[in-house]
């Protein structure tokens, strides 16, 4: 590993050591508006994640003025439908982000990246579309592109591969569970009930029927970590 891979496996592992993860338990999605996925008051403030800003990735600058909105009430699990490489290191990770931003600008047609946060197979968290991670932090969100016709109220986070038949890597899947525990705790939210897959919303085979079937246990262990 390099070293800025070290730092990131140690971080993560740090973290998710301090919180029992639960396992996998059914559990119906509601696309209800920000009542219905209000988190419950006893939930603690999960920290967040390491992310890796749009200058250390270098991307490029957007087309035209990002638009920061309010907070978003779900937060919508997407796959890239790329290779599932086994390139692991912090390089492959900004590589995937220049392709992603390259097929949304530049074949899309849209001002950015659609997405407002990208997890590589190698469980870096990459900032995505421009503004994304300062309106995080103020609880806020940007108007991305990556659900059709809900994007005024969600929150969308790319997972590198494609996950129809094949599992997501171990590294992704608890950086996903950190970052969705980060981002209900800046948002106030419900795991179980604002954690949806993209297939909820638009039809698409994404995130893959493999990941999809695992978002329970997604919302389960996000939830564990929000209870400390």
């Amino acid at each position: 590993m390099t070293a800025p891979e070290n730092i990131q496996h140690a971080q993560r592992s740090a973290l998710l050591s301090r919180r029992t993860l639960l396992g996998a338990t059914a559990g119906g999605v509601l696309l209800g508006g920000a009542l219905a996925a209000a988190s419950p008051t006893a939930a603690l403030a999960a920290p967040a994640p390491r992310c890796y800003t749009r200058t250390e990735w270098s991307a490029r600058p957007p087309k035209s003025a990002t638009q920061v909105i309010g907070k978003p009430d779900h937060i919508v699990i997407h796959h890239t439908a790329s290779p599932n490489v086994t390139d692991y290191s912090l390089a492959a990770a900004y590589s995937v982000q220049h392709w992603i931003q390259d097929l949304h600008m530049d074949t899309n047609g849209w001002i950015d990246m659609g997405n407002q946060l990208t997890i590589s197979r190698g469980g870096f968290l990459m900032e995505g579309r421009s503004k994304s991670l300062s309106a995080i932090n103020n609880g806020q969100n940007v108007l991305g592109a990556q659900t059709a016709n809900e994007n005024s109220h969600t929150i969308g986070i790319e997972h590198e591969g494609i996950y129809v038949t094949e599992n997501v890597t171990v590294a992704l899947f608890d950086m996903s569970v950190l970052t969705c525990a980060w981002l209900c705790t800046k948002y106030g939210l419900d795991p179980h009930v604002a954690i949806v897959g993209h297939r909820d919303y638009n039809t698409t085979q994404c995130p893959g029927d493999v990941f999809y079937a695992r978002l329970p246990e997604l919302r389960d262990r996000v939830a564990a970590v929000l209870l400390g």
